[in-house]
């Protein structure tokens, strides 16, 4: 031990008397491993972190695709829950919940939207999760309330039973002050009021997969008041988590799940004639199933950085070996053993990686805010990504890697000196060939290769996110604020129609505005409804029926969006009326039911409510507008006008503007509780930003992409850099010999230059081969361009090609401004 000490006080005494070389290796190590670091962090909270629940190892998505209609992960009907819990043994829990907004009353009468949970009574338990204060739900309190009983005319009648409801850590927290007596006490919640039973314990949160739209953090849980027996097999109103009984496995369930959907599509047509399936899914692995081909890529991508970096380190350690000939030569002499010097090279090198690990992780805090704030919506727990204890255990480890990746070489090409050559030339090397020529220019042609395909990487993802700016989302959001407007209860359709009538006046009035419609969820956000169709004949023969989103609009919806009218006409205030039959359909729907024939006047059925389809005839076409992805069309799409339905849906409100929308916003609250104090406005937004969130995977990848790529790009630069000025160093008198023998500034210029090109290109070679084969791990972040796109390999080619030719410049100048005189003196 005493050994290995006094090993690293020479270390760090022999590192300050050199501080442009420590620092320089520090900088370039500490890149590398806070670039690592932060990246693995993001690992770490979505793919390693087990999920927060205590039976996170049994639990499993219950959920549906319907094959025969192109759609997947379905809601599932609460009818065919009974049966799951009944037949599939393998499952000792199923659960159902689904999650909404809605408003919360206090009681002065002051009115918040708050995010709400209906499940049925046994999903915490399920889940593994504890109730902190109270009580966890009741079976009967998730059986439906009997019907009031009839009063006498002139008699009030009583008021219905209180729900009760169990608050999670959070909002107790935020709403009630963490008052601990808050049990038992009822709130309002809209029109009803809510018997409190419990608290959650701290950090309960929903991890669903993106395209279930389940709330992540909800406010407030309810049971779900359905009996499950005789409840509808046709609305599907849910989302299913079970867990496994101990010593079940998940292929067993998805067996005994294969038997029973067998079953009920002998039972039910319908579910036969649909396709469907229901996939019995790990809730983990399924959870992070569309991010983590992404995250590796990153984590592979950032990698690449490291090794470049530990390769430049490796250059600098292997010159400044060369540097130091006389000193291991002495050292060598009086005794050293080659394993003390290998320890003393070694010694030195976990010194550099440690002052960089620690560097790093400076870097690697600041680069994980960066990440929180530029990471997409579907990237799980990314709020929770955080420098824990396993994320700095990481960065130790690769601070201990990195050390021996940079600095085994070195150590054991110093630990090989010949003391009797290098004492007899004064500790001046012969070149590169004396001390590892090959080694630093096979290292420098290796952190090309990597290089070059990191650059790659990074044009397919450019070529991407161009792809996605380019693409027609089907509407013109500039200039369109948008948001929701809760609390809006009327008694009546003709109340809720004049209610939105008055909305419409009071926001077309606001100056700046000059359009305002409203519609049932926008486009992008993936909130729209969903509904079979077909044709007429579908009523005999539903093999015929499709998937349809469903879009409930206010008049004016596809004006102010600017979504272009391609046959027909829209609708009119006129249309706006109970029980309508008249529908707007997009072009994707219109090309599936009438290919070739113009769909105006041509009627179809769907069942949209109720239990069988009905008939709806089409008044015009419009051009499709993507709902759920920028890189997809995604399904068709039926538009109803908001009266159809008695006026209910619709609360999401958008306006034109002619300048900025976020200016408006304080005049559109304004103007709502102008209309109706109790109204409240939430979720304001301009429509850019749903685009922008569309964006968001693609554009992470490629800012993390790019940035490691410009940072591999310059680490290899600079390495082609340094052993080119080596070269040019070592070689003074060669040079200055061929000078005096007639060579010219401009020949030796080219001979550098060519030697560093050479270098490239075969570097360049390398990364070739090893981006044909890597990039098609990055198919799925792709959108429009392939994996082997020759315009990307011929740019990137030319392009870095051209960097290298930069990074040969400045030494291949120096070494035509040499002096044939001042370089012979140099030997």
């Amino acid at each position: 031990m005493r050994a290995i000490a006094r090993d690293f006080s020479f270390a760090l005494r022999t590192l300050r008397k050199s501080p442009v070389f420590a620092l320089t290796a520090i900088a370039t190590i500490a890149l590398g491993i806070g670039a690592t670091t932060a990246i693995f962090s993001i690992v770490n909270a979505v793919l390693l972190r087990p999920l927060p629940y205590g039976n996170r190892d049994r639990l499993a998505f219950v959920t549906s695709d319907l094959t025969a209609r192109g759609v997947s992960d379905f809601w599932v009907p609460p009818g065919d829950l009974a049966d799951l819990r009944r037949e599939v043994t393998a499952f000792d829990e199923a659960a159902m919940v689904n999650t909404f907004q809605f408003p919360l009353e206090d009681e002065r009468g002051e009115a918040q939207m708050i995010r709400v949970a209906s499940a049925t009574t046994n999903l915490l338990r399920t889940l593994g999760v504890n109730v902190m204060l109270g009580r966890d739900f009741v079976p009967e309190e998730g059986t439906p309330l009997p019907p009031p009983p009839e009063t006498p005319p002139g008699v009030q009648p009583a008021p219905p039973p209180p729900v009760v409801a169990i608050l999670t850590h959070e909002f107790w927290q935020r709403q009630f002050g963490a008052d601990r007596g808050v049990v038992g006490n009822t709130v309002r919640l809209g029109n009803a009021s809510v018997h409190i039973v419990g608290v959650l314990e701290p950090g309960v949160r929903l991890h669903w997969f993106e395209s279930a739209n389940i709330e992540s953090q909800p406010d407030m849980f309810f049971p779900l008041r359905v009996d499950f027996e005789t409840a509808s097999r046709i609305n599907a109103i849910g989302r299913i988590v079970a867990r496994l009984r101990p010593g079940a496995t998940f292929a067993q369930a998805q067996e005994q799940v294969n038997a029973l959907v067998t079953e009920l599509r002998e039972r039910f047509p319908i579910k036969e004639t649909a396709g469907v399936r229901w996939r019995v899914e790990p809730m983990h692995p399924y959870l992070v199933a569309t991010t983590r081909q992404p995250i590796l890529t990153l984590m592979g991508a950032v990698l690449f950085v490291l090794l470049i970096a530990c390769a430049n380190v490796a250059n600098l350690l292997l010159v400044r070996t060369s540097q130091r000939g006389r000193e291991l030569a002495v050292r060598s002499a009086l005794g050293g053993s080659r394993g003390s010097l290998v320890r003393q090279m070694l010694v030195e090198s976990l010194v550099i990686a440690g002052a960089g690990a620690l560097a790093g992780v400076a870097l690697a805090s600041g680069g994980i805010d960066l990440l929180r704030v530029i990471g997409p919506r579907n990237l799980p727990r990314l709020d929770q990504v955080s420098l824990d204890p396993a994320v700095l255990g990481f960065a130790v480890t690769a601070a201990v890697l990195s050390a021996l990746a940079f600095g085994i070489l070195p150590a054991l090409r110093a630990s090989r000196v010949d003391v009797a050559d290098i004492l007899r030339t004064g500790g001046r090397s012969g070149g590169l060939a004396g001390m590892g020529r090959w080694l630093r220019t096979g290292v420098v042609t290796a952190a090309v290769a990597l290089a070059f395909v990191l650059l790659i990487g990074s044009g397919l993802m450019m070529r991407s996110f161009a792809t996605l700016v380019r693409a027609e989302p089907g509407y013109d959001p500039a200039g369109l604020l948008t948001f929701n407007v809760g609390n809006t209860f009327e008694p009546a359709p003709e109340a809720r129609d004049a209610a939105k009538r008055r909305l419409r006046d009071a926001l077309g009035a606001i100056p700046g505005v000059t359009g305002v419609t409203a519609v049932g969820g926008l486009p992008l956000e993936g909130s729209s409804g969903s509904a079979r169709w077909g044709p007429e004949e579908a009523l005999n023969n539903p093999a015929l029926f499709q998937q349809a989103d469903t879009r409930v609009v206010l008049p004016g919806y596809f004006e102010v969006l600017r979504t272009r009218l391609l046959d027909g006409r829209v609708f009119t205030d006129a249309d706006n009326t109970l029980n309508q039959t008249q529908v707007v359909v997009d072009d994707v729907f219109a090309a599936k039911a009438f290919p070739g024939v113009s769909a105006v006047g041509k009627q179809f059925v769907a069942r949209v409510t109720g239990d069988q389809p009905t008939p709806w005839q089409i008044i015009g076409v419009v051009r499709h507008q993507r709902n759920t992805s920028l890189s997809a069309d995604g399904r068709e799409t039926i538009y109803f006008v908001n009266g159809t339905f008695g006026f209910g849906g619709g609360n999401t409100w958008v306006l034109r503007t002619n300048g900025e929308p976020a200016r408006l916003a304080p005049a559109a609250r304004a103007a709502v509780r102008e209309v109706n104090a109790r109204y409240l406005v939430n979720t304001v937004r301009p429509m850019t930003d749903l685009v922008d969130a569309a964006r968001g995977p693609t554009r992470f990848a490629l800012v993390c992409i790019g940035i490691f790529a410009v940072v591999a790009a310059v680490l290899a630069s600079v390495g082609l850099y340094g052993v080119l000025a080596t070269v040019v160093r070592q070689r003074t008198a060669e040079i200055g010999v061929r000078m005096a023998f007639g060579a010219t500034g401009a020949s030796v210029f080219r001979m550098v230059v060519s030697q560093g090109l050479r270098l490239s290109a075969i570097g360049v070679g390398v990364g070739l081969v090893g981006a044909f084969a890597l990039t098609r791990v990055m198919r799925s972040m792709l959108v429009g361009v392939s994996p082997t796109d020759p315009v990307t390999f011929a740019g990137i080619t030319a392009l870095f090609l051209g960097v290298a030719a930069l990074a040969c410049w400045l030494p291949a100048r120096r070494a035509a401004r040499l002096d044939p005189l001042v370089a012979l003196r140099e030997e």
